[in-house]
């Protein structure tokens, strides 16, 4: 079963390795545009160039999701280079995958801060 991603944008913590990397290329191959959030640029900038390969496009940004203030550079950086993407629709996807996870509660509220600040 596959299903269709064309036209989302996927933001996805971890994504330049291992079990992230892995969600990404999926996402990417569903037609989504994927973002990845990460702390290794360097790692990043190569995941970014397989996933535009498989996908839409694909864009990193450096990220340590343990940093208040850089988490919500990660969400004003996703939602401006993707101004389609819907903050609520993101929002939703983090609540129901990561909301039980430590720390995942301050992504889903800097996507938030970030979509009020950009309308």
């Amino acid at each position: 079963m596959t299903f269709d991603l064309t036209g989302k944008v996927a933001l996805v913590t971890g994504g330049n390795g291992g079990i992230g990397l892995g969600m990404a290329r999926g996402l990417a191959r569903a037609g989504a545009r994927v973002v990845i959030a990460a702390r290794n640029e360097a790692k990043s900038k190569s995941a970014v160039q397989e996933l535009e390969a498989l996908g839409p496009g694909a864009r990193a940004v450096t990220t340590d999701v343990t940093d208040e203030a850089a988490v919500h550079r990660m969400a004003k950086a996703t939602l401006d280079a993707n101004p389609r993407a819907d903050a609520d629709d993101i929002r939703r996807g983090l609540a129901g995958n990561l909301c039980r996870c430590t720390g995942y509660s301050k992504i889903i509220e800097a996507v938030m801060a970030a979509a009020r600040a950009t309308k």
